[in-house]
This record gives C-alpha cells, sequence and structure tokens, in this order.
C-alpha cells in the first residue's frame, strides 16, 4: 500500500507537489501536512531530493495564498462580499470568519502573515485581511515564502523520520495516510452539509 502512494507521489513528480500544495491553498480539504510529510517519506526512499521538493512545496504554497491576497487586495470589502455570501459554503466561511480575520491582522501587523504559516486554521484566511489591506505585494509573498519554507522543512524532514522509524511498518504508514485523506475528505463535507451563514 505505501509503496503504491509514493508511486503516484513519483508520477506526479515536483510538479504534482506543486499543483497539490497550489490547491490545498485555495480550496480543501487536503492537508499540506499530509502533502509534504508524503514527499519526505519520497526523499527518504531516494526518489524525490530535499531542496528541489521544499522549493515547489514552498513555491506551490505561496501561490495558492497570493490568490486569497488578490482577491482581497483586487476587490475590495464591497464587491468581495457578494462573493463570501454565495460560496461561503464551499468554503466554509462567512462574512463574519473575514471580519474577524482582519480584526487578528490589524491588531498584530503585518508579521502575522509569516507567524500564521505554522497555524493549520488561519494560515490560509490571514491572506484575505492582508489583500484587503493592501500589504504591499513584495512583502506579502516574501513573508509568506519564508513562513511557508519552515513549515515545509519541518514536515519534509518529519516525513524522513516517519519513514526511517517505521520502515518496518510501511504497509501501516499506506492505510494510514489513506485513511487520514479519507477523514479530511468527510470532515470537509461535514462541514459543507452543516455550514450556515452568521450574517
Amino acid at each position: 500500500m505505501n509503496d503504491w502512494i509514493i508511486h503516484l507521489i513519483e508520477q506526479g513528480g515536483y510538479a504534482g507537489i506543486f499543483v497539490l500544495m497550489v490547491l490545498e491553498n485555495v480550496f480543501p480539504p487536503i492537508p499540506s501536512e499530509l502533502i509534504m510529510g508524503m514527499g519526505g517519506i519520497a526523499v527518504a526512499h531516494g526518489s524525490m531530493r530535499f531542496w528541489p521538493l521544499l522549493f515547489v512545496g514552498t513555491a506551490g504554497s505561496t501561490l495558492g495564498n497570493y490568490v486569497w491576497f488578490l482577491l482581497g487586495d483586487r476587490f475590495g470589502y464591497q464587491r468581495l462580499k457578494p462573493i463570501v455570501g454565495r460560496w461561503g459554503r464551499w468554503l466554509t466561511m462567512d462574512w463574519h470568519d473575514v471580519e474577524r480575520a482582519t480584526a487578528f491582522f490589524q491588531r498584530h501587523g503585518q508579521w502575522v502573515v509569516f507567524a500564521m504559516r505554522f497555524s493549520p486554521f488561519l494560515r490560509t484566511m490571514i491572506s484575505l485581511p492582508a489583500g484587503l489591506a493592501h500589504m504591499r505585494h513584495g512583502r506579502f509573498l516574501l513573508f509568506t515564502f519564508a513562513g511557508a519554507a519552515v513549515w515545509n522543512t519541518l514536515l519534509i524532514h518529519g516525513g524522513r523520520l516517519v519513514a526511517q522509524y517505521l520502515s518496518a511498518f510501511e504497509d501501516v504508514i499506506g492505510y494510514a495516510v489513506l485513511g487520514l485523506t479519507g477523514l479530511f475528505v468527510v470532515w470537509y463535507l461535514w462541514r459543507v452539509i452543516t455550514w450556515r451563514p452568521r450574517d
């Protein structure tokens, strides 16, 4: 089972990792922890190299976050609100979430873009208020890339450790990865089905 998952990663290669990381930051439900963790296992198996994997994963994270940043920067509050109202169910957020993230961004300053890369729930959400606040594009991209690089480094090393210490249980790892992916998909679908706007 684990060999099959590694084979999928190898087939997609670095381009596949890049696309997955872009999508993970634009639209749920597959988390970067799973993508880059499996990439780390591929590094341990010798089918990927650390530095190219880190670069494409970080570039994908940055681009995915930049999509949300551009939405906020180009649309502004008035034009963005109806979009969130219409697509909020699929994004599992409403305007109240945007306002909370904006207040958080304003309270803690632009460095929060870097710091939130380590938060599973706020790392993508914070890009929207950064755009709404018209943060400088270069500064946003730099902070996002730097934060994502640190986080992805930890995830890759985590995957390598898993491969090293649990090599005797590779089949179990494969089933666990599929199980976790299934749980994330179920969680996302549950959020979509039970989602109710607050305003």
